[in-house]
């Protein structure tokens, strides 16, 4: 018998995980449940709820009462289930609708309550990424081009992308909800209502259609919710396939128009809370099939919730495309990567001597690093002013794998690394209080003012010691004599942190008996 390698018998299985997917949507709430052991998501649990809060949205952009209530009701039922759950098995994302409320920030604060987990925002890229993260792991390995077309209840994403390579991704503001509200509000199904919506929905199109157009793809998938009951309203009317046909379409309009009203709609292929939202969903699809001139579609299990727990699965596995995402950053604007390893080196030395007299979480170690390995992007622009062209890159690109939580608060902390400090803006940010975005900020600026020299060191000039709540950095005795422009920055980011509360002290010598 051939006895084992044994670095291959030391090798264990990865651990099997259960980890939970909560995609917010404009129309429905969706939470999934699986268990991943690095192989095939195994799905053992699902719940969905049509809380449709765009329709709640008024004419001022504020979610009325009414639509906040369906919703803390329905993240009462789901946090009741995720109660068990640790916060790293958890991602649960908001899209269109808690992008553009006027008070979504409140609503925000409230729904994580009542979730008893935290809540992403997500750019509409993002979330496009996300849909065919989704779709891809759902369907066969193909290396074909691919239209993905994602009708949600506020906003579609359009992806065109190859095998694991997005090529182009936009999200526009069309949805089935929206649009219903818009043209169909008194559930009124006319042939004008159609018209207009479709028309509507081709001018919004309009400056994006020509680079989709361009690309030709040789297939188009249809992932939401709304191309499902589409194609199943398509079977109903004598299409002898499961595809999605322009013709189709129009024979799904135009039997809507007969039926007269959202009520009188008279068809077993359609779910009861679907009823309300076909018709906008039919008009955009129409609208983005004249506008992408393609004529058939498939729809396609997968889509944004499957693409979310499938990022979750990759971050616990070390896979972060986030990290990737930096590394494109990285060479795409030049930046000094020895330098910024040297800050980041230096960010982390500091942090992990206090986090834990500081109380501070494991994640803010990574904002911190992502911020030190970003903090000088904005010299690609100009060194006059750098922090602050810094900030404008990180706040407004297109990061993926990033939440806008995050873009905000990394773009905040690179802005505050030198110069004058706003104390209100480091107060504003999500999920962060101010207290500990002024202790990751004063941890980044002496960072950056430890390797002003730009040059590596074998070791530290300094030990770093953590006395009750109070950051200690133990110099040689005469370091600062022989260093006059390092004691002369270092103090003055000693004092700055003092009169923020910021507990961190600078000295010569060995430590006190």
């Amino acid at each position: 018998m051939m006895s084992k390698d044994p670095d291959e018998a030391s090798i264990d299985p990865p651990p099997l995980r259960t980890v939970a997917a909560v995609d917010l949507g404009s129309n429905s709430f969706h939470m999934i449940v699986a268990h991943s052991d690095g192989g095939p998501l195994e799905v053992i649990d699902r719940m969905r709820e049509r809380v449709q809060i765009a329709a709640g949205i008024d004419a001022e952009g504020d979610l009325s009462e009414e639509a906040q209530e369906r919703a803390f009701a329905c993240l009462e039922r789901f946090g009741q289930r995720l109660r068990d759950f640790s916060s790293d098995r958890v991602r649960a994302v908001g899209t269109n609708t808690f992008r553009s409320a006027r008070n979504g920030k409140n609503f925000r604060r409230l729904a994580e309550q009542a979730l008893s987990h935290p809540i992403e925002i997500i750019s509409g890229a993002e979330e496009a990424r996300l849909v065919y993260l989704g779709v891809r792991r759902q369907r066969a390995p193909s290396t074909e081009r691919q239209l993905v077309i994602d009708v949600g209840g506020g906003s579609t994403e359009l992806i065109v992308a190859e095998g694991e390579e997005i090529r182009l991704a936009e999200s526009v503001p069309l949805g089935c909800v929206s649009y219903s509200r818009r043209f169909f509000p008194d559930g009124k199904l006319t042939e004008a209502a159609f018209r207009a919506a479709v028309l509507a929905a081709r001018i919004e199109l309009r400056p994006i259609e020509e680079q989709f157009r361009t690309l030709d793809c040789t297939s188009a998938l249809g992932s939401s919710g709304t191309a499902h009951a589409i194609q199943a309203l398509v079977r109903a009317t004598g299409e002898p396939h499961e595809l999605i046909t322009k013709v189709g379409l129009e024979r799904v309009r135009d039997l809507l128009i007969k039926a007269g009203t959202v009520d009188a709609i008279d068809n077993d292929a359609l779910r009861e809370d679907r009823r309300p939202v076909i018709a906008g969903g039919v008009a955009v699809l129409l609208a983005v099939c004249k506008s992408l001139k393609f004529t058939e579609l498939t729809a396609t299990p997968g889509g944004v919730r499957e693409g979310i727990l499938h990022d979750l699965i990759g971050r616990l596995h070390h896979d972060d495309v986030r990290e990737v995402t930096l590394e494109r950053f990285l060479d795409r604007y030049g930046i000094d990567r020895k330098q910024a390893m040297r800050v980041e080196r230096t960010a982390q030395s500091l942090f992990d001597a206090i986090a834990p007299s500081w109380n501070l979480a494991d994640n803010s170690r990574l904002h911190l690093s992502w911020a030190a390995r970003l903090h000088e992007i904005g010299l690609a622009i100009s060194h006059q002013g750098h922090h602050k062209h810094a900030e404008y890159l990180i706040r407004n690109s297109d990061m993926a794998g990033f939440s806008t939580d995050e873009q905000e608060l990394v773009a905040t902390l690179v802005r505050h690394h030198r110069r004058r400090v706003s104390r209100k803006r480091l107060g504003a940010l999500h999920h962060v209080s101010e207290e500990e975005a002024l202790r990751l900020c004063s941890l980044l600026r002496i960072a950056v003012v430890q390797n002003r020299t730009r040059r590596d060191a074998q070791e530290p000039p300094w030990t770093l010691h953590a006395r009750d709540a109070t950051l200690e950095m133990r110099f040689p005795e005469g370091y600062f004599a022989h260093h006059p422009l390092t004691r002369t920055e270092l103090f003055e980011e000693l004092e700055l942190a003092k009169q923020w509360g910021v507990k961190i002290k600078a000295v010569e010598g060995g430590p006190k008996k």
